[in-house]
């Protein structure tokens, strides 16, 4: 890890942060990081806790003469998402991760950065350990497993915090200042197929790679290219001349897939019909996505392919899945309301997974696109579930602390904030759930291309949403 990371500017929040990605955080693996926390909250000799499902509670009393202020939660999730090239050699679970500085970003080696929500977890540690910020009562709440399921959140039981306001700190535009935030659900399709042998003499992989990828709901708008859907119409053109032995797209629900594979078997010269879909694909999405390579390659002839019947009928099916933005909100202009990542699609040994997110900022919304797609998959007879269902995060524009923010930004920044719903899922309106009378806001740096190797966090950004929190703190009202 460059040491010149932690040489920036706040020493103190880059220095927790590098810190923090030295210790591995996939999500639903938070064991080592979680220790990490507690011994660092102890170490202060702060009140340091872990609850039932592994979230990790440290309070800090209140600064002098900041005694009668409203108790603040300053909330962050541990762990994060991991995604790497596939020409980078990389263990998530044992490997901490490496950074380097690009002009005025930090971006790591061929893996996510772990910016989402490392920075907001290391400003909330510069706070608890700092002797200089005025600050009222803090209780930081680090949640475990907020990337895929949320259940630090679902988890956390009524009587833990006493706050009154809540400051999440996972927005990822230090210009916006969130108070909503989409609800999501997952969408798991199954099914066996049957094989048989291969009948042709020749054997290729098919690829679609280079894609921007990104998150898959803040960045679901953009356009973005989906590498399960692209290699899906890639085999529509090519169905009655190949056979198909294995496909592996995409990879974590709020990921858009960058990358797809299939194995494919033919006697036939595809090469005509290949060059044609790839070329009207690549010119599709040269402006969008300038570093697409989709490539055909021969190997050597799998043992077993799918029959022609159960070929037909993925190939179809996929192509009736609904990717991408589904409804604009009606309410809120510019953002969407209701959409869908076809996020994963594996095929092999005689077995077919498919996986997608469903977001909405509705709950009606996000039931009526589940549905849908549920009902598409199960006339084609897999059998499907939904789980992981979380709640969104209802849009309060009478928000004492959102007021309060909006007046802080604009006298130290001679500029009007944003305020926004946001279109991905923040434990906000989860949390809201055992805490209906607690006041919460969200913001953060700027941080580009979360849940893609690409993942960048600009330094400028972070001083900027740094001097805010300190400011926040200094002005949180007194108790009613």
């Amino acid at each position: 890890m460059s040491e010149e990371i932690r040489n920036l500017e706040p020493k103190n929040l880059w220095n927790h942060f590098a810190d923090l990605n030295a210790i591995p955080r996939p999500s639903k693996k938070e064991d080592k990081v979680r220790e990490f926390m507690l011994k660092f909250g102890e170490k202060l000799n702060l009140e340091s806790i872990v609850d039932a499902v592994g979230n990790v509670i440290i309070r800090k009393p209140a600064t002098l003469g900041m005694e009668n202020r409203k108790t603040v939660v300053l909330q962050s999730h541990l762990d994060m998402v991991c995604q790497k090239n596939n020409d980078t050699q990389f263990d998530f679970n044992t490997q901490g991760i490496n950074m380097y500085v690009d002009g005025d970003w930090v971006t790591a080696d061929g893996t996510t950065l772990g910016a989402d929500n490392g920075l907001g977890v290391a400003a909330i540690m510069s706070v608890l350990k700092s002797n200089d910020i005025p600050h009222p009562a803090l209780e930081a709440l680090f949640t475990v497993d907020e990337e895929t399921g949320m259940t630090g959140a679902l988890g956390l039981q009524a009587g833990y915090l006493n706050g009154e306001i809540l400051l999440n700190l996972d927005t990822e535009d230090d210009s916006e200042i969130a108070m909503g935030c989409a609800g999501g659900i997952d969408i798991t399709a199954e099914k066996k197929y049957q094989t048989e042998n291969p009948k042709a003499t020749k054997a290729y992989q098919l690829k679609v790679k280079g894609l921007r990828g990104g998150h898959s709901g803040v960045d679901i708008h953009k356009g973005f290219g989906n590498a399960n859907k692209m290699m899906n119409r890639l085999l529509f053109v090519l169905n009655n001349e190949v056979a198909i032995a294995e496909i592996d797209g995409g990879s974590l629900r709020n990921a858009i897939p960058r990358e797809s594979t299939a194995i494919i078997v033919t006697d036939n010269d595809i090469d005509v019909t290949f060059t044609q879909t790839r070329d009207q694909i690549i010119e599709e999405y040269q402006k969008i996505e300038p570093n697409i390579e989709i490539l055909l390659d021969q190997v050597a002839i799998p043992t077993k392919v799918m029959t022609k019947s159960e070929q037909d009928n993925l190939i179809k099916t996929v192509y009736t899945i609904h990717n991408g933005v589904f409804r604009m909100s009606p309410d809120i202009e510019g953002l969407v309301e209701t959409s869908n990542n076809l996020a994963r699609v594996l095929v092999k040994n005689g077995c077919i997974k498919i996986l997608n997110l469903t977001r909405s900022a509705t709950e009606v919304g996000k039931m009526d696109m589940a549905n849908q797609i549920k009902c598409g998959l199960e006339l084609a007879d897999f059998d499907v579930t939904l789980d992981g269902s979380y709640p969104g995060w209802k849009p309060n524009p009478d928000s004492k602390i959102l007021q309060v923010l909006v007046d802080l930004y604009q006298k130290q920044f001679n500029a009007e904030p944003e305020i926004i719903a946001y279109h991905a899922g923040l434990e906000c309106g989860i949390l809201g759930a055992n805490y209906p009378d607690m006041d919460m806001i969200s913001f953060g740096p700027t941080i580009q291309r979360a849940h893609s190797p690409d993942e960048r966090a600009s330094i400028s950004s972070t001083q900027k949403f740094w001097s805010f929190l300190l400011e926040i703190l200094k002005n949180i009202p007194d108790k009613s």
